[in-house]
């Protein structure tokens, strides 16, 4: 077991991609080989990053209910459990977009339900840039669209785009996985930036699902990449099988930070966890507004977790939380 930490590790340092089989194997490793593990992915970390690490601020703009009815999400209009509506105003945006700014957070995202108007998002775009001015960088976590919108969505002041082909895709979505991988591919070809996280994880996925994902962020060519646990939402079809526990998500953004050679040096984890970052993560997310995660609608950061816990966890494990790339 030893000998492929060993190699992972070297090959992660050499700037080699992992196969299918060898991240299979990383995922398969039992309980006592797990501090290995994040120790070699922690290494890694600094090898690649040079202990600094990153805020990534979530706003949900909307609360409502979606048709698209995922799942694992709370805002499926099936499962009613979304019984009002809630919308961020523009002034409201603009302050929290001001606020994570000056609390030192790198990447900003307006996340919106599907069929939010994407021509909207960027007016919006161009209104946040022109008020509130910093290092940080504006994206979008929305739903599907072309590389011509794409171009648009650059000339109006996004950065990046949150996209990913989740796990159980076209089974526990009722999402084509092929119209997905079109917008991958158009983010791909244009000059937007992609992060794409492994999620929804649960106890359900196999390792091999979760290796052809970590491969799929890769081939996409994701800027900051990592693992998101579902978190189970009662009401929903998926709300009774239980969370990772935080060793398992450490386990799995452990590998994503070992599977990517060169090609992805910032890792998330999410939610937070000490052992995720004592594991390689060194991106942390907070987030307010809508939560799909949980039904909620956060006026406040949710779970409590603010800007400041999440410097305070990187400082603690080694790492200085940064705005921008030095």
């Amino acid at each position: 077991m030893e000998e492929i930490i060993r190699f992972a590790e070297e090959a992660a340092t050499s700037g080699r991609i992992l196969s299918k089989n060898e991240i299979v194997a990383l995922l398969a490793l039992p309980d006592e080989q797990y501090e290995e593990l994040g120790s070699a992915a922690r290494r890694v970390s600094t090898a690649k990053t040079g202990n600094r690490a990153y805020l990534w601020a979530a706003i949900g703009v909307d609360f409502a209910p979606c048709a698209m009815n995922c799942a694992f999400c709370s805002l499926g209009e099936e499962w009613g459990l979304t019984k009002r509506q809630e919308k961020f105003t523009e002034e409201e945006i603009i302050r929290l977009v001001h606020g994570f700014n000056a609390a030192g957070v790198r990447w900003i995202v307006l996340r919106t339900t599907e069929y939010y108007d994407l021509k909207d998002l960027a007016a919006l775009a161009q209104k946040i840039r022109g008020r509130v001015h910093g290092p940080y960088e504006l994206g979008l976590n929305v739903g599907e669209f072309d590389l011509e919108t794409a171009k648009m969505l650059k000339r109006s002041g996004i950065d990046f785009i949150y996209h990913s082909l989740r796990l159980g895709e076209g089974r526990d979505t009722h999402f084509d996985p092929q119209e997905r991988l079109s917008t991958l591919e158009a983010v791909k070809n244009s000059p937007l930036d992609l992060v794409y996280l492994v999620e929804p994880i649960g106890p359900e996925h196999s390792n091999e699902e979760i290796a052809d994902i970590i491969l799929s962020a890769i081939h996409y060519g994701a800027k900051v990449s990592g693992a998101m646990a579902r978190v189970p939402v009662k009401g929903t079809p998926l709300g009774n099988i239980p969370q990772l526990t935080d060793r398992r998500l450490a386990q799995i953004t452990a590998v994503t930070r070992l599977a990517g050679g060169n090609s992805t040096l910032d890792i998330c984890s999410h939610p937070p966890t000490q052992e995720a970052v004592r594991s390689g993560a060194n991106v942390l997310v907070v987030e307010t507004g809508s939560i799909p995660r949980d039904g909620s609608y956060a006026e406040a950061d949710w779970n409590g977790f603010t800007p400041q816990d999440a410097r305070r966890m990187f400082e603690e494990n080694g790492f200085r939380m940064c705005q921008g790339p030095e």
